[in-house]
């Protein structure tokens, strides 16, 4: 029996330099940094500036290393195919649907932080009730604009990100003026174990930048792909060490809480209640790009290109002949997205903490094996790799840095919480087991029929 029409077809390489470039500028956290890092800066003090340039830092190292896999195999599986040709099959999958399913739980948590933001606006709606419809609206949204084609999607991705750049950048600069040093003081103000409980924080805002790789099945030219990793982000990198550093340098570090976002209450004192307008609509944007080409996008291209390679329902790997698009992944993840927020809104700690744990650890895995493929592609395809158009610099000084950076994060998030590890290691065995049952299942039917 031949495979359904919409099996053979393939999404339409339509995005440029700049639209994969605001992927992954967009794909940063949203409520990481907006909302969460007064939850960083309580638990590090001003030391926390420097937790989070550590966990950039480790994502700009792991993006150098991904580079020549990114260009060299461009695809919407991304990380899981280039896992599966150099380790095998389950761990192409798991690299790859780690990934994808930490993206998931970042549509429960983010999605129900823009849900927050937005009520901001609307200081008159009481209720749980508000924010919870807020967040299913404008992730409906999303998912409506990510079926009607990755080139819309990716415009509308580039418009909000410009945005949010420019906001960040005036408040980093005309916030100078006002800082008072004396907020720096004294700067591991909560002692070594509070400046390590602050590097995972950080690791959960920048979590990302990984997204636009996959990107490779639509982009126009592959070779944009290593270029836009690593300017995206140098791009975020530099953009929130300099306002976090205006942020602390505002507000003793004692002062800032998590009851909204510490950026509104500085953008305020700089700006006026302005100021603090503007500040919420780009801590809203933050959180609207993560969703937008982060869950909604890169999450579907990774299921589709697993479905694909028949390690998912085949229905995943189905595009739409008219938009070019996995409309039935989207559909998919806006689902349990929306479960997940409805979830958060009655259990706030099990999203926000335990399920967004278990997303650094998926993306901790996702993050290895890719690096462990990098290192193989050199050493397997060496000739492969010599004809590339880009190729990383300093070999092999960037997987290292990002070996180190993976263990140091891993340390600081699991290391007083071994119960999370292991509730992560079961999550892992369970979908091993259901891998290799769907594979058997498969292979007998297949020799049913043949």
């Amino acid at each position: 029996m031949s495979k359904p029409q919409t099996l053979s077809l393939e999404p339409q390489r339509k995005l440029g330099y700049w639209s994969i470039w605001a992927l992954g500028v967009g794909a940063v956290i949203g409520d990481g940094i907006f909302v969460l890092m007064g939850q960083g800066i309580a638990t590090a003090g001003p030391s926390a500036m420097l937790a989070y340039l550590i966990a950039g830092l480790s994502q700009l190292f792991l993006v150098i290393a991904l580079g020549e896999l990114a260009v060299g195999m461009p695809s919407a599986g991304a990380m899981s195919q280039w896992v599966e040709r150099f380790i095998g099959k389950w761990w192409g999958f798991l690299a790859g649907f780690a990934f994808a399913i930490g993206w998931v739980i970042a549509g429960g948590s983010v999605g129900l932080a823009l849900g927050k933001l937005t009520m901001w606006f609307f200081p008159s709606l009481t209720g749980n009730i508000w924010p919870v419809f807020f967040a299913i609206l404008f992730i409906s949204i999303f998912a409506i604009l990510n079926i009607l084609g990755a080139e819309i999607a990716a415009k509308t991705q580039l418009v909000l990100v410009v945005i949010m750049t420019l906001v960040m950048a005036l408040f980093s600069i005309i916030g100078l003026k006002d800082i008072n040093l004396a907020n720096f003081q004294p700067f591991f103000a909560t002692g070594s174990e509070g400046f390590w409980g602050a590097v995972p924080l950080g690791t959960y805002a920048y979590l990302g930048a990984v997204t636009l790789a996959t990107a490779g099945g639509e982009v126009r030219n592959p070779k944009d792909l290593p270029k836009a990793l690593i300017w995206a982000s140098i791009t975020f990198l530099v953009l929130y060490t300099a306002a976090q550093a205006v942020l602390q340098g505002l507000i003793p570090w004692e002062q800032i809480t998590m009851d909204g976002s510490p950026f509104t209450d500085a953008a305020e004192m700089v700006f006026g209640i302005a100021g603090a307008y503007i500040m919420n609509i780009t801590a809203w944007i933050a959180a609207a790009t993560c969703l937008l080409m982060g869950t909604l996008y890169a999450s579907s291209r990774i299921f589709y290109a697993q479905a694909k390679r028949g390690f998912l329902p085949a229905f995943l790997g189905q595009i739409n002949p008219k938009t070019g698009t996995p409309v039935n992944g989207i559909l998919v993840v806006w689902a349990v997205s929306v479960l997940l927020i409805i979830l958060g809104s009655f259990n706030p700690d099990f999203l926000y903490v335990e399920l967004s744990t278990q997303l650094v650890l998926a993306w901790l895995v996702s993050w290895t094996l890719a690096l462990i493929a990098a290192v193989l592609y050199r050493k397997r395809a060496f000739d492969e790799v010599q004809q590339l158009p880009w190729k990383q610099p300093l070999y092999p000084l960037f997987p290292i840095l990002g070996f180190i950076g993976i263990i140091i994060v891993f340390y600081g998030t699991f290391i007083g919480a071994p119960m999370t590890l292991v509730r992560g290691i079961v999550w892992m065995a369970v979908l091993y087991v259901l891998f290799r049952m769907f594979h058997k299942n498969k292979n007998e039917s297949t020799d049913a029929n043949g």
